[in-house]
């Protein structure tokens, strides 16, 4: 028997290339992708309700509720996730369980993909790395397509090196052309990113040209995935360039803005940061983002040293890639947009990490030596511990702060259901499309970028239906409602201190 062959028999922490390793990979990822799942289910399943983006993605595959606008950013490849539960209930709980199953899944597929790449054991701490991290565990049962689109970025990279070790495997073609169109169906911006250094890898890099046929599976992937986004910009919004311009808009432009200070000040749990001139106050939030690049490239030249050059480095360029635009190009921040960028980086950053917690055996170890190689993995052990529970305890903060955000929608939609505005309705105003949501009502909002109606609209839509205008605190009705009966909505958070103003019946 080869040595190779040997030592991958043997070895459980080698690559798995026959059947008995791969049984050995299912069983490692496997309890990874449950291990996820299990977190999801006791940490942020419980008692979360659906935030504003939710709310927008789910009503357009919802059996109860009407669609929100769907404005020009948005990518509808989420909603096909959630449609098989939105579909037949309006639970939220039975949604966050589903979701929270398919996100276990995904992870365990997107990883599945790079066994015969990377050593099993180094794969399975990639893939709890990234899985324990707080964006990861509060977003996963959510409906929000960003994960997906790591997942969806992860596998396509894996693939796309499978490919390139083996052009006759058709398997890693169509998995090539699957993950990015995953991408694209997601985020599809993402997918453009994804694609520059897969395409210039196969174009530049000798050891990984392997004819045209990666670059096909590419090109095929970005037109399954991102066809339906440019299709629809069409259809909807006046063309492809007008749908770009008008996304870029409602994303406050797209230009040379240096967003890392953002995006670091935002890792102490916000969900969004725009504008975020906060204060750093929770810097210990952030000091795994800080050892993220030195990590990444070390363990990238670790597993180069290994004989695994390949696959230490398009990782590591590929998840710099898809964090330039979130980096550099926008003016604020959200976690969630690098989750594509810390899915790959956490395959070079577990090489880094599993090369500290098992050093190489030696024939001759002085004292000092044998010291250092017992100091050194407990240290580092010791560092992800309190990682760890840094990650859990901002996940269980935002945990805290949906559940608060659910009470204060769902006490505004009873208090709407008190005052007649029942399904089939209208919201419109201030902070109208959750609410709305959790109302079981449209939404139609006059003003912002998810503008649907006009003034004229609503009242034309008061003559048909009950229908509610909010108006928060600091702000005077538009004059169209002023002779509409004031509700004065006692609910915490931030609808505190809001009215609605609620249209006689029709009729009257």
């Amino acid at each position: 028997m080869p040595e190779e062959m040997s030592v991958t028999a043997q070895a459980p922490w080698a690559t798995a290339r026959g059947p008995r390793e791969a049984a050995g990979a299912a069983r490692w990822l496997g309890a990874v992708g449950a291990g996820y799942v299990l977190l999801q289910l006791l940490l942020v399943v419980p008692g979360t309700g659906l935030a504003w983006d939710e709310t927008v993605y789910t009503s357009q595959v919802s059996g109860s509720v009407p669609a929100a606008f769907f404005s020009a950013p948005r990518a509808r490849g989420i909603t096909f996730l959630a449609a098989p539960v939105a579909q037949l209930t309006t639970s939220m709980t039975a949604l966050r369980v589903w979701m929270a199953l398919l996100s276990g899944a995904g992870l365990f597929l997107a990883l599945w993909v790079w066994r015969a790449l990377v050593p099993v054991r180094v794969l399975a701490l990639a893939g709890a790395l990234f899985a324990t991290l707080w964006v990861t565990v509060f977003y996963g049962p959510q409906v929000m397509p960003n994960l997906w689109s790591a997942y969806g970025a992860l596998a396509a990279a894996g693939c796309f090196l499978r490919a390139a070790r083996d052009p006759t495997d058709r398997g890693a073609l169509s998995g090539l052309a699957a993950g990015v169109a995953v991408t694209g169906l997601m985020r599809p911006p993402d997918a453009v990113w994804l694609v520059l250094p897969l395409a210039g890898a196969a174009l530049l890099v000798p050891a990984l040209r392997r004819g045209p046929w990666p670059l096909v599976a590419m090109g095929a992937g970005l037109v399954l995935g991102c066809g339906e986004w440019v299709a629809e910009a069409y259809v909807h919004y006046g063309g492809l360039a007008e749908r770009l311009r008008t996304a870029g808009r409602i994303q406050g432009g797209m230009g040379w803005n240096v967003a890392v200070g953002d995006q670091i000040r935002a890792l102490d749990g916000r969900a969004l940061c725009r504008p975020c001139d906060v204060p750093w106050r929770h810097k210990v939030t952030a000091l795994w983002w800080f050892a993220l690049p030195p990590l990444a490239v070390g363990g990238a030249m670790v597993a180069a040293r290994a004989g695994r050059r390949a696959a230490a480095w398009l990782p590591l360029t590929t998840g710099v890639s898809l964090a330039v635009p979130y980096l550099f190009l926008v003016d604020y921040a959200a976690p969630r947009f690098l989750l594509p960028a810390y899915a790959l980086l956490a395959l070079p950053v577990a090489e880094a990490l599993h090369a500290l917690l098992t050093p190489p055996a030696t024939s001759a170890v002085t004292a000092s030596n044998r010291k250092v190689r017992t100091l050194v993995p407990a240290l580092v052990a010791a560092a992800l511990c309190a990682h760890l529970a840094v990650q859990l305890r901002v996940a269980a903060g935002d945990v805290r702060t949906n559940r608060a955000m659910r009470a204060t929608f769902s006490g505004a939609a009873q208090q709407l259901r008190g005052a007649g505005v029942r399904p089939p309705c209208v919201v419109s105003g201030t902070s109208s499309v959750p609410v709305a949501f959790y109302a079981g009502c449209a939404s139609h909002e006059i003003s912002g970028p998810d503008t649907s109606s006009t003034p004229a609209g609503v009242v034309a839509a008061a003559r048909r239906g009950p229908v509610a205008f909010l108006v928060p605190p600091h702000l005077p009705p538009p004059a169209f409602v002023r002779t509409w009966t004031p509700l004065a909505l006692h609910v915490p958070g931030v609808l505190s201190g809001y009215r609605a103003y609620v249209a006689p019946p029709p009729g009257r």
